[in-house]
């Protein structure tokens, strides 16, 4: 990871931005590097306890100006893992676009609120959205 952008430094320097502007940033950055920063800090900010006995996967597919990036976040045996792709089967697949995936990691918007508005969209086991939010520390800004 060491091309990519730190989580913490990314939360820092994305909170004051309005939506253009976080945008930009994530241009500069690199989105493909931006995604693969925010999945690995998922997998570092994982908390095992928190998951005990959750064996599913999870699909993102986030709506990017260069077409839909696709990762999956899965949990099996106390671990946390992400990959660039497709699930094979998915408990869950979370439709979302950049600026909205990157404020919801950090934070900075609301999984139901996103949903509400349309901006979320979800397939499958909408419980276990609410439920996987818990798997994760959330300390990336002070």
């Amino acid at each position: 990871m060491s091309d990519t952008p730190d989580p913490a430094v990314l939360a820092e320097a994305i909170k004051d931005l309005d939506d253009e502007a976080l945008a930009e940033e994530v241009r500069s950055l690199g989105i493909d590097d931006v995604l693969q920063a925010i999945f690995e800090g998922m997998e570092e900010a994982f908390v095992p306890e928190r998951a005990a006995g959750v064996d599913s996967t999870i699909q993102y597919d986030i709506a990017t100006e260069d077409g839909t990036k696709t990762w999956s976040v899965s949990f099996a045996g106390g671990t946390c893992t992400t990959s660039e792709g497709a699930a094979t089967t998915p408990r869950l697949t979370l439709q979302i676009g950049l600026v909205d995936f990157i404020r919801l990691i950090f934070g900075q918007a609301q999984g139901p609120q996103l949903f509400m508005t349309g901006k979320i969209k979800l397939q499958g086991d909408m419980m276990f959205a609410m439920q996987m939010q818990g798997f994760f520390k959330r300390d990336f800004v002070s």
